[in-house]
């Protein structure tokens, strides 16, 4: 997940093109094939013969269409769009026309990214389906229909936003760490965030080198979590062929503070008991396995009300 293009002033969602192009080369020198978005609506199911990345763009900023943009046109590299309809057009952003310029190539789509972008797990239930709603009526307005692939600002949902999203679009995305398999929850795919410090060279070479941690349920579902519900009852059931199960380890971020997390593997079922709440905003929890030389990860983002 990509959001900015030479605007270093802002590192946290900037890459340079200098950089963006280096990843770009290593995906095409890998025997790695680049995901294409309209494949992924037929082809979701079906067991890939080789790994597949996937490119996206989060926000429509002008750094995309002037720095980005040509270098994938010239080498028709795939890539999902994610575009919020208030800000087209503003200073920043791209234009109507822009878009539907990259909208009309056989190799890009346009993602949908509500409307105003807001932290819209903040706001009541009906204002999020509005946003969304008014949103819709742009994307069937400028672009002709409503785009089937969403991605949540910030990467925050919670269930009856998830729900609400997997009654209307084909899949939806996060910004939590992870690889998509087949077994992963359509409406809350997993995305590698990439910037400025977590763009290197060495990094993104580990992560296109990644393999999904496969896993049959993951709770809980709800990832909002409240006074009650902070920290959460967390759980994790693996397939009985995932071998090397005793060899995982977590991290996560509970009480402001990075740790080992304290994990508890029994038949194939992983627990973590939290040593203390998850602090606001955000609480993420990060799993690998050295599955026999296969590195595989699992990331889970949620988020903490304030009061």
């Amino acid at each position: 997940m990509y959001h900015r293009f030479n605007e270093s002033k802002y590192p946290s969602t900037n890459i340079e093109m200098n950089i963006f192009k280096k990843h770009m080369n290593m995906i095409k020198e890998s025997n790695f094939d680049f995901s294409k978005p309209k494949d992924l609506k037929i082809n979701f199911d079906k067991p890939r013969k080789k790994k597949e990345i996937l490119i996206t763009i989060d926000d429509a900023f002008a750094s995309f269409y002037k720095e980005a943009w040509p270098y994938l046109k010239k080498n028709k590299i795939p890539f999902i769009l994610f575009v919020s309809t208030e800000p087209v057009g503003r200073n920043g952003y791209m234009t109507w026309d822009q878009i539907r310029e990259i909208e009309k190539t056989d190799f890009a789509m346009i993602g949908h990214h509500s409307h105003s972008h807001d932290y819209l797990i903040d706001q009541t239930n009906e204002k999020f389906l509005l946003d969304i709603k008014t949103a819709d009526k742009i994307f069937l307005e400028k672009i002709g229909y409503i785009p089937i692939f969403f991605s949540y600002p910030f990467g925050e949902y919670s269930k009856f936003m998830k729900d609400y999203i997997s009654d209307n679009f084909v899949l939806s995305f996060g910004q939590h760490s992870g690889v998509i398999d087949v077994n992963k929850e359509k409406f809350e795919l997993p995305r590698f965030p990439i910037n400025e410090h977590y763009g290197k060279i060495k990094r993104f070479k580990s992560i296109i080198e990644t393999f999904p941690l496969e896993y049959k349920k993951l709770r809980p579902e709800e990832k909002k979590l409240t006074d009650k519900s902070n920290p959460p009852k967390f759980y994790v059931e693996f397939f009985t062929d995932q071998k090397n199960i005793d060899k995982i380890n977590c991290y996560s971020n509970e009480g402001e503070s990075w740790e080992q997390s304290n994990i508890e593997v029994i038949d194939n079922i992983l627990s973590i008991k939290f040593r203390d709440k998850f602090k606001p905003r955000r609480g993420r929890v990060n799993c690998s396995l050295n599955d026999d030389g296969k590195w595989r990860w699992l990331g889970v983002q949620f988020i903490i009300k304030s009061n």
